[in-house]
């Protein structure tokens, strides 16, 4: 099969979060299997494009978007075995950031933009794979231009949707399919994500549970209605992981390497984790880290009402590296300061110390209040650090609780989300860790999970060929 991949960001150009790895990684697991896959971005103005040979497509081609008639440059690279269309636009090259600058006119000029150069690429896929509310639009506008490419829309991140007023709603032209309703008269929200939903010919979202969950008022954000009306449509694949760039025996970002069959570099990470958050160096000492975009959605919330009452009884150590909300970050430089010998906290984001993170903890947390997949607990379980989750989306397929003897299970699992079931649990993960034969064991066992790309990839594939099927105006 032919396949374009069409999103906001791909690593290692342009990588905010998990997306960017899905985007890179995906793609080169496709072609692995014989598939043809190439991709397209925005060309924004931050990327370094020195070290890539860039070819023109073609220049000068005119597109109209929210009134206005834009210049659009095609150019293609290679990006880690991928081919990589770059869209250019002064909206794109002009941007420091791939969102929080004019998001929304910015995407709906990258949707009709994508839509319009599709049949002068050379290259034509059967299938175009859009990603979250950033490309949402584009199932709806291939419909509209009478082109035959099949469409898939992924959800990652259903509670970033393109929200917009009225004022954008007239402006795109496309009014008319917002203003549409469901059957038993439901109205179709205001944003971009509905769209991919509606008219991408397979929906998908990245875990099982997560497929399952967002049906529902609790976890849909508004989109319950549209998802139960495309149900039959809509499926979950759990994230794979890209184990040539998170291997504990080759990572160059580690302090030493290990194995599940030789695992003395593990005891050196964690000292060097210690030493670099200035505590004295003591193995013996559970360490806990945690590697997220710091807001509520990840936890935080009862993380803070958790961590003073524990440290005030046992010992324990926390490491937190992160950036999000300026509440949050606030509140944890705080907690490093009135315990500088158990917390540090870094508000940055360094891909180095991630990685020491990962390799350096005893103990991985995830209380997220609710997790689309997740790839820090598959990254943590390469790692040998053993994750402590909340039982909710991709958490609850990928970390599966330990038995009382530590015989069986891969992490530590709560269900409720409050500040009293996650001290339990971390009281449990914490006593458990004394157990020093058989957390050993545990090490081991999560360091030879499976989550490769292999049995995602397969889906995928499936997932395709419904979408090649799909009888369009069908729901």
């Amino acid at each position: 099969m032919k396949i374009l991949f069409a999103a906001a960001e791909i690593a290692p150009l342009s990588k905010v979060g998990g997306l960017a790895d899905v985007t890179r990684s995906l793609p080169q697991e496709l072609i692995k299997a014989g598939h043809e896959v190439q991709t397209v971005i925005p060309k924004y103005g931050f990327i370094d494009f020195s070290g890539f040979k860039t070819e023109r497509v073609f220049s000068d081609f005119t597109v109209l978007a929210l009134g206005k008639y834009r210049k659009i440059t095609v150019e293609q690279i290679i990006v880690e075995g991928i081919k990589t269309y770059l869209v250019s636009e002064d909206i794109f090259t002009n941007s420091a950031l791939v969102y929080g600058e004019n998001e929304l006119e910015k995407f709906f000029v990258f949707c009709i933009a994508v839509s319009d150069i599709l049949p002068f690429l050379g290259w034509q896929p059967d299938i175009i794979h859009c990603h979250d509310w950033h490309t949402a639009l584009i199932p709806l506008l291939v419909r509209l231009k009478g082109y035959n490419y099949r469409t898939v829309f992924t959800i990652h991140n259903i509670k970033y949707q393109g929200n917009f007023d009225n004022y954008m709603l007239y402006e795109s032209g496309l009014a008319a399919y917002w203003h549409a309703r469901l059957p038993g008269n439901q109205q179709i929200p205001f944003n971009f994500m509905s769209q991919g939903i509606l008219w991408a010919d397979a929906v998908s979202t990245v875990s099982e549970t997560f497929a399952r969950e967002i049906l529902t008022q609790e976890y849909g954000y508004g989109q319950q209605d549209l998802l139960n009306f495309r149900k039959e449509s809509l499926f979950g694949i759990r994230n794979g992981l890209g184990y040539e760039e998170y291997d504990p025996q080759s990572d160059k970002l580690i302090a030493a390497n290990y194995s599940p069959d030789e695992m003395a570099g593990k005891a050196i990470n964690k000292r060097k984790l210690q030493q670099l958050s200035g505590w004295q160096e003591d193995i013996a000492v559970p360490l806990v880290g945690m590697v997220t975009r710091i807001d509520e959605q990840k936890g935080l919330e009862i993380i803070l009402q958790t961590v003073p009452d524990l440290i005030s009884k046992l010992p324990v150590q926390f490491v937190f590296l992160g950036r999000g909300k300026d509440y949050y970050e606030s509140a944890l430089k705080s907690l490093e300061k009135r315990y500088p010998g158990n917390i540090k906290t870094h508000i940055t984001f360094d891909n180095g110390m991630a990685h020491l993170i990962y390799a350096g903890s005893d103990i991985f947390l995830m209380p997220s209040s609710w997790e689309p997949c997740g790839l820090s607990q598959l990254i943590a379980m390469r790692y040998g650090t053993v994750p402590l989750a909340r039982a909710t989306g991709g958490l609850a397929d990928t970390v599966h609780n330990l038995s009382a003897d530590l015989g069986k299970g891969t992490g530590f699992v709560f269900h409720d989300y409050d500040a009293q079931a996650l001290t339990s649990t971390l009281k449990r993960a914490l006593h458990s860790f004394d157990n020093r034969r058989a957390w050993s064991k545990v090490i081991r066992r999560i360091m030879k999970q499976d989550f490769t790309w292999h049995d995602p990839v397969i889906k995928y594939e499936m997932l395709y060929k419904k979408a090649l099927e799909h009888t369009r105006n069908a729901g």
